[in-house]
């Protein structure tokens, strides 16, 4: 038990089934406190479920979910005093201005009016919105919405704070801004749990990662160590069009490990030099010499398939 009271989250063999489906299947981790921890996977991996647990709207079929040293089933009030949460839908109400949403939302930690003001104006100032304080949301960017979000879920002063797809639609300035600042809280040792399907938010923003698909955890790691693990240092593309099975048979006979996606090969090398000797063969095809990242590793667990929804 000392050793749940010391992490952020433990969850422990966790399952979860609808009508007799598993989502999740006895799934194990641990997140500790003031990392950065990323969850990703696939649409229909599981990752929604799993953090709809975390903050006390889903409850597990069987096995144990700890957050702060709490129990998500027993004392979820307790927890949510110590959580903030910025949902992929921002569910700001549009009929009030930014200040008065934060106000509002205040009311739910039954903050005092005095404090509430005074900390909406500081976090509106945070996330550059101090001018639209008086604005009513329906009038706001995309951007400025999720700010604003962010701006509620810090309320509370949360000691872990969850972020669901935080940049999803947002134009490039935002996202880069939104990430500073999550790097900002990060030096102030704020827990934060992250889904993303933004791999290159994942590898800037995460201090370890898990990749999770099918209700199960396919590895953890850091981006570095999961790259390494799984690719390597390099990767060569190939457009190899009709010769697919001439050069799948080339990589084999060389047992290079590869993925095979229509008209192209992804060849992983562990070093450049492994890498130059192969490719000193290859004439009169197209190929492209990369280093590896985050990317490669997903699709390799994760597979190329696209998904639906959820």
């Amino acid at each position: 038990m000392e050793k749940i009271k010391s992490l952020a989250v433990s969850i422990q063999n966790v399952r979860k089934e609808y009508a007799g489906i598993s989502v999740l299947k006895g799934l194990s981790l641990e997140i500790r406190q003031g990392e950065c921890f990323g969850l990703l996977g696939p649409n229909g991996a599981g990752k929604s479920t799993l953090m709809k647990m975390i903050h006390g709207h889903v409850i597990p079929t069987s096995g144990e979910l700890y957050v702060m040293g709490l129990n998500t089933q027993f004392q979820i009030s307790e927890i949510k005093k110590k959580m903030g949460v910025v949902p992929q839908e921002d569910g700001l109400d549009t009929d009030f201005s930014s200040l008065e949403n934060l106000l509002l939302y205040s009311n739910y930690f039954r903050i005092p009016k005095d404090i509430a003001l005074s900390r909406s104006e500081f976090l509106l100032s945070e996330m550059k919105l101090l001018e639209q304080k008086h604005q009513h949301v329906e009038t706001l960017s995309g951007g400025m919405k999720r700010r604003l979000a962010i701006a509620r879920a810090l309320l509370n002063n949360p000691q872990l704070l969850i972020l669901d797809e935080p940049t999803t639609g947002l134009d490039p300035q935002a996202r880069l801004w939104i990430w500073n600042y999550f790097e900002k809280l990060k030096l102030q040792k704020t827990t934060i749990l992250i889904t993303t399907h933004y791999m290159e938010e994942a590898e800037k923003l995460c201090d370890r990662i898990a990749i999770v698909d099918h209700g199960q955890i396919l590895d953890i790691g850091t981006s570095a160590e999961l790259v390494q693990k799984h690719i390597g240092q390099e990767v060569v593309e190939i457009t190899v069009g009709n010769e697919k099975n001439y050069w799948i048979s080339q990589v084999q006979g060389k047992n290079l490990e590869f993925q095979d996606y229509e008209n192209k090969l992804f060849i992983f090398f562990k070093t450049s030099d492994d890498r130059q000797s192969f490719i000193q063969n290859i004439q009169n095809t197209h190929y492209l010499v990369r280093s590896a990242n985050l990317n490669d590793v997903f699709l390799k667990l994760a597979g190329y398939q696209i998904r639906g929804e959820g």
